[in-house]
C-alpha cells in the first residue's frame, strides 16, 4: 500500500479538487484506493458525499463516523486508537471522513511531539495515530493506494499527519507567492524528517508501528492555469518557469543544474487546467468532472473539456503510477 499525501502550505491552489479527481480516477482504472480527509475543513468528505450522507455522519454530538472517532481513545486516556468507519463511494473507492474537531489535537499533538524525546510511550502512541489508523482501514478496504488531504498550514496535525506518508505530492499555482510557499515548504519538510529520525531512533523497542515518516517529494502540479491559442498565457509562463529552480533548490535541496522551463522537467507532474464552467456540474452531479455525461449537462465544447480533462487525469495517474514503483 502507497500513502500520498497533497500538501502546500499555500491555500486556494485547487489541492483538495485534484485529490478527489485524483481518487476517483485510480478507482476507475481498477484500483483499490482509500481517500483520508484530515483537513479539518473536511471539504474532500463534502465533495464525496451527498447532503443526506454528510447529515447522517455529522448530526450526533458524539461518535460520530470520522477521523475523530479513531483517536478519541487516545485523548481521554481509554485506550488507543480506535478503528473508523470507511464511507463506500464504490467498489474501488472508500473515504475516511474529517472532521472539524480535529483541530482541537493540535495543542496534544504538539507537546506529545516534545515528550517523544524523552521515551514517552503514550506520546508516541499520540503521534503515530493518524499512520496506524489510515493502515488499519487500509488493510481492512484491501486498499491499493491511501489519498490524504490536508490544510495548508504547518501545524501539528499536518506534522504528524505527514510522517505517515511515503509521498507528497505539490499542488500550486503559478505566482510569486506560489514560489514564496515552496522555499517555506521545503524548509519545513527537512525538519519534520530529521526531527521525526531522531524520534524514531528512541522509539524502536516499542510494541507497536512507527512510521517512518519518508515523505519522498515525487514533483508538483501547477493548478488553474489560464489558455491562449493552446498555450499558457504569459503571466503564467512568467511564474511557472521559476518553479523548476525554486522546487530543486528548496524542497529537493539539490543544487544540480535544472530546466529553463517547466514543461522540460521531470518533477512536473502535470499542468491541469482550471475548467471553470464544468465545477458547477460537477459538483451537482456528485461526480469528477471527467465522469460528466451529456445528461448532466456537458454538451458541445463542455463535452470536449470532459474528455480532455478525462486524459489529464489519466495521464497524471498513471506517471505518478510509474513513479511510486520506480521509487
Amino acid at each position: 500500500m502507497k500513502t500520498i499525501v497533497f500538501f502546500n502550505n499555500k491555500g486556494g491552489v485547487g489541492k483538495t479538487t485534484l485529490a478527489y479527481h485524483f481518487a476517483h480516477m485510480l478507482a476507475e482504472l481498477d484500483m483499490r484506493c482509500l481517500a483520508v480527509d484530515l483537513d479539518p475543513q473536511a471539504n474532500l468528505t463534502s465533495m464525496f458525499l451527498t447532503d443526506e450522507e454528510l447529515e447522517r455522519i455529522y448530526t450526533p454530538s458524539k461518535d460520530r463516523e470520522t477521523l475523530l472517532r479513531g483517536i478519541k481513545p487516545l485523548d481521554r486516556s481509554l485506550g488507543d486508537i480506535a478503528p473508523v468507519p470507511i464511507q463506500a463511494i464504490n467498489l474501488n473507492l472508500g473515504l475516511l471522513a474529517g472532521d472539524l474537531e480535529l483541530s482541537l489535537f493540535e495543542d496534544k499533538l504538539s507537546s506529545n511531539w516534545g515528550k517523544c524525546l524523552d521515551r514517552d510511550e503514550a506520546s508516541f502512541r499520540m503521534i503515530s495515530a493518524f499512520s496506524r489508523i489510515i493502515k488499519a482501514a487500509a488493510a481492512e478496504f484491501k486498499a491499493e493506494y491511501c489519498l490524504i488531504d490536508v490544510g495548508p498550514n504547518f501545524g501539528a496535525l499536518n506534522r504528524a499527519t505527514l510522517i505517515a506518508a511515503d509521498y507528497v505530492i505539490v499542488p500550486m499555482a503559478a505566482d510569486l507567492f506560489s514560489l514564496q510557499g515552496l522555499r517555506n515548504l521545503g524548509e519545513r519538510l527537512s525538519t519534520w524528517r530529521s526531527e521525526w529520525t531522531e524520534r524514531l531512533d528512541k522509539g524502536r523497542n516499542l510494541d507497536f508501528e512507527l512510521p517512518n515518516g519518508a515523505m519522498e517529494t515525487l514533483g508538483y502540479i501547477i493548478m488553474q492555469y489560464g489558455m491562449l491559442d493552446k498555450r499558457p498565457v504569459k503571466s503564467y509562463l512568467k511564474w511557472a518557469n521559476k518553479i523548476p529552480a525554486t522546487f530543486s533548490e528548496s524542497v529537493l535541496q539539490q543544487n544540480s543544474e535544472v530546466p529553463d522551463s517547466f514543461d522540460q522537467d521531470p518533477k512536473c507532474l502535470a499542468l491541469l487546467k482550471h475548467y471553470h464552467s464544468l465545477a458547477p456540474m460537477s459538483m451537482e452531479a456528485r461526480k469528477p468532472i471527467f465522469a460528466l455525461k451529456p445528461a448532466d449537462g456537458a454538451i458541445g465544447a463542455h463535452f470536449q473539456a470532459v474528455l480532455k480533462a478525462r486524459q489529464d487525469f489519466k495521464t497524471l495517474v498513471n506517471k505518478v503510477q510509474a513513479l511510486v514503483h520506480e521509487v
